[in-house]
Order: C-alpha cells, then structure tokens, then sequence
C-alpha cells in the first residue's frame, strides 16, 4: 500500500492486468453477486432524477423491481446500491442479442438522453473504494468471473489502473491520477 494525499492505494492496480473481455464473460459482474453496484449518496439523487428519461430503456423486470424498491435501496451492509431484478441482476441491466449484459444507464448517456454515465463504483471495476474517516481506500477486487479480463489484460500488457483511467480521474482528479502513474513508474523499475 502506499499514500497519495488522502488515498491509500493497493500495489495490486499497478501489478495486476486487467481488460473487460465482454465476449467472454458476458458482464456478469452486472448479474452474480449479492448485491447491487455500491452507490455514493450524492449518486441516489442522480437515480432519482434521471430514472424517467432512463426508463426507456430497461427491460419491464427491471422497471418492476426500481418501481416496487425504488431507484436505489439500502444494502444489508448499510450502504446504498442499485435494486436488484429477483435477488440476481441489476435493475438497470439490459441484454444484448447474444445474453451479454449491458448497461441501460450507460446506453442512454451514450445517446445523449443524460450526461450521467453510470455509478462510479461500476465504472472503477475491479477497483473498489472505500471511505473512511481521514482516508479512502482504493483496492484491487479480484473476482474469479473476471478471469478472462485478466487473461486479456496480461496479453495486451493493461495494467488495472490503465484500464480504469477515466473512472479513476473523475473519482480523484487528473492530478491524482498524475500522481499514482509516476508512483507507478517507480514501482514497477526493474
């Protein structure tokens, strides 16, 4: 682990590769698992607000399950996620041809319909933040579904923190991320 400003950071982003390989797992980081994507609070009003113009363009299960929990809901751990389609996929889930998992959220942004991409948290995977009082921990989440993403990563030669660039930026700033590239740097010298 080290430090930057009030971050600390697992060496696991700089060390491990990592590339989503949709063709091979299908998004079901958008399906297993149980729970819905972890929410920041400032995130559930976004949900509320836009969930009309995002309606749309989700499946009738999932408008189901947002119109009967409503646009966010409060975990077993005590924090704010996404609903939850039969304890299985996320309500904002949509599915491709094929069976692949996609992003209603993401879609509608893409389309121009909102300028909210997605949670934050879906947006980092596999990195994870946690906030505590003085500092946020920002980690590596290793999940066995993603073993593809690695496998591709390590072809491609992406490490983690390359692949989530952008979600990391508007998590912490360009300056921030300036900064974990030349701790980067440094780390991985041979």
């Amino acid at each position: 682990m080290f430090q930057l400003g009030k971050t600390i950071v697992s060496e696991e982003i700089i060390e491990n590769d990592f590339v989503c390989n949709l063709s091979a797992c299908k998004g079901a980081c958008c399906v297993e698992g149980e729970a819905g994507a972890p929410l920041e609070a400032a995130e559930t009003e976004i949900l509320r607000e836009i969930y009309p113009k995002v309606r749309p363009y989700l499946r009738p299960e999932g408008i189901t399950a947002i119109e009967q929990q409503g646009t966010y809901v409060k975990g077993s751990d005590g924090d704010w996620e996404t609903p939850l389609v039969n304890n299985k996929e996320c309500a904002y889930v949509t599915f491709s041809d094929n069976g692949t998992a996609l992003c209603g959220l993401e879609q509608a942004a893409k389309d121009g319909v909102t300028n909210w991409v997605k949670p934050v948290s879906c947006h980092l995977y596999p990195v994870r933040v946690r906030e505590y009082t003085e500092l946020t921990a920002v980690n590596y989440h290793k999940w066995q579904i993603c073993d593809p993403a690695c496998g591709l990563g390590a072809e491609l030669q992406v490490p983690v923190y390359k692949f989530v660039k952008e979600a990391l930026v508007r998590k912490f700033g360009q300056e921030w991320y300036e900064e974990l590239e030349k701790v980067a740097k440094e780390h991985l010298r041979p």
